[in-house]
């Protein structure tokens, strides 16, 4: 798989590993839907390479398409980028954006090589980053990155810390313009978050000025990963200099005792808490203000799930009772957290929910044992992906609480490809895929549902298909690790850095 990142971090995301058990939780089930729409399968393609991806780690994924439609992609070139970041084949790559059919390339800095796009705003603003066409004085293997702002064909370059460096990454913005990311200084730094050898400072970025946000407590490292549309901004922050062992094995890469900050302008950087451990990572926000990630437990044993807001704190989506692993990858702007849990076997798609003042689980099953729920819509649609080590990844998709249904057996026009990693539902029920073709090369594309809300779109199959055949048989299932869990098949990371394990292949 390729997701054709310009620039990776050590910040790759966990490789799933994160044994929950639900026993202790009321798992209320819907009544499964019986009928799902057909999806139209459109593949907007490349500018001439092979390949093309959705984003990769560190940057979550729930900003590669948005409301109206629009999908960002990373798409290879005919031209050979001289440093090969994008191993093995060394095309160069350059942003997509999709939008009503048409797909359009982002464009280069003067002098550069190869862009990327990160994330996209609800009107459409687009943040990603791209080099300049010259070396990083401080590492020959890099070029000089830059963070670039796309303003509905307007490029701009954001620059680099006010404090020096040579490489930064606009990771998201909002549909105010307001940018943040991390780049990095000229401190040197052996257990370097983001870049080898250099600290790593998280910024904001408004109206032509960066700002470095700082860092928690003692630590020295900190990435500004996500922005709201109110303006709070939500990132890592290493807190101290005591090793972290889960956060190293998790496959964050991440060397000392990392916490997780929200902060805005009137009370600037706050630390989260945790669960007791040295590892709290949080993955998605909503406009709420609501977190939500995974913690170490007291003594670094297991993560669990959690959702952390003002008037609450942190809350342990599992309970502090429960030894096995958890976490939770996105929330919507109801409230409604998915991700994943897992027993002593088996690691199921998860569903939290606030009714009566508690959080209750909703085991959204899987096909092969190893389920992760990715996104969640506004109509509480669930994607995500069933990964076992040996199993190509299998994308699922689950209504209303209902159990997950391979989106394969949805989609009539597959066009030879295989679907392997379900990224992003939008509102509209469109869903953002990575597939593989028949050579292995990586193809990002949108299914678009053939329903009343799509009337008309070429192709599509409006007949209905019954759930029992959406469903895969029951697959074998093995015991999982308690403390690792199954790698997902990510590749095409570019500049891979120290302390983040190499992607598989």
């Amino acid at each position: 798989m390729k997701s054709k990142a310009l620039v990776c971090a050590a910040m790759v995301l966990l490789t799933m590993a994160r044994p929950v058990s639900m026993n202790s939780q009321d798992e209320t089930k819907q009544k499964h839907p019986h009928q799902y729409h057909h999806y139209q399968l459109v593949d907007p393609g490349t500018f001439g390479g092979p390949q093309s991806g959705l984003q990769a780690p560190p940057f979550p994924r729930n900003g590669v398409l948005n409301n109206q439609g629009t999908l960002i992609t990373n798409a290879d070139t005919l031209s050979i980028d001289p440093y090969c970041g994008d191993y093995p084949d060394c095309y160069a790559a350059d942003g997509l954006q999709f939008r009503n059919g048409v797909a359009t390339n982002v464009g280069v800095l003067p002098g550069g090589i190869a862009s990327q796009i990160n994330w996209i705003s609800a009107n459409g603003l687009m943040v990603g980053n791209g080099d300049n066409g010259l070396q990083d004085p401080l590492d020959s293997s890099f070029p000089q990155i830059h963070p670039l702002l796309w303003d509905h064909g307007t490029m701009t370059d954001l620059g680099t810390l006010p404090e020096g460096g040579y490489i930064a990454v606009g990771s998201a913005l909002n549909s105010s313009g307001e940018v943040v990311g991390f780049g990095q200084n000229t401190v040197p730094d052996a257990n370097a978050m983001g870049f080898p050898g250099y600290q790593s400072r998280a910024f904001y970025w408004k109206n032509g000025v960066m700002q470095d946000l700082g860092t928690l407590g003692t630590g020295t490292d900190a990435a500004a990963v996500l922005i709201n549309e109110p303006g709070q901004v939500v990132g890592w922050s290493y807190t101290n200099s005591t090793p972290s062992a889960i956060c190293v094995n998790h496959g964050w890469g991440f060397a000392l005792t990392t916490s997780s900050f929200i902060w805005d302008k009137h009370r600037g950087m706050r630390d989260i808490g945790g669960l007791g451990g040295t590892c709290t990572i949080a993955q998605d926000f909503n406009n709420r203000g609501q977190i939500v990630g995974g913690s170490a437990l007291t003594g670094d044993s297991v993560n669990h799930p959690f959702v952390w807001d003002a008037a609450t704190g942190m809350t342990d989506l599992k309970g502090a009772s429960d030894g096995l692993f958890g976490y939770a990858e996105a929330i919507n702007d109801q409230g409604q957290i998915v991700g994943e849990a897992c027993d002593a076997v088996t690691c199921y798609a998860a569903l939290w929910r606030k009714r009566g003042g508690k959080w209750h689980t909703t085991d959204l099953g899987t096909f092969n044992g190893c389920a992760e729920a990715r996104s969640v819509n506004a109509s509480m649609q669930v994607v995500g992906t069933d990964w076992c080590a040996g199993v190509a990844g299998l994308p699922f998709l689950s209504q209303g609480g209902g159990p997950v249904v391979a989106i394969s057996t949805l989609v009539s026009n597959s066009a030879g490809l295989q679907l392997n990693e379900a990224v992003q539902i939008n509102d509209q029920g469109e869903i953002a895929v990575n597939s593989t073709d028949a050579n292995g090369n990586n193809h990002a594309v949108l299914l678009i549902p053939c329903d009343e809300n799509h009337a008309g779109v070429e192709g599509c199959d409006y007949s209905l298909v019954n759930a029992a055949t959406a469903t895969p048989g029951a697959a074998s299932r093995s015991v999982l690790s308690t403390t690792k869990r199954p790698a997902r098949s990510r590749s095409g990371l570019r500049y891979q850095m120290r302390g983040a394990p190499s992607p598989i292949r």
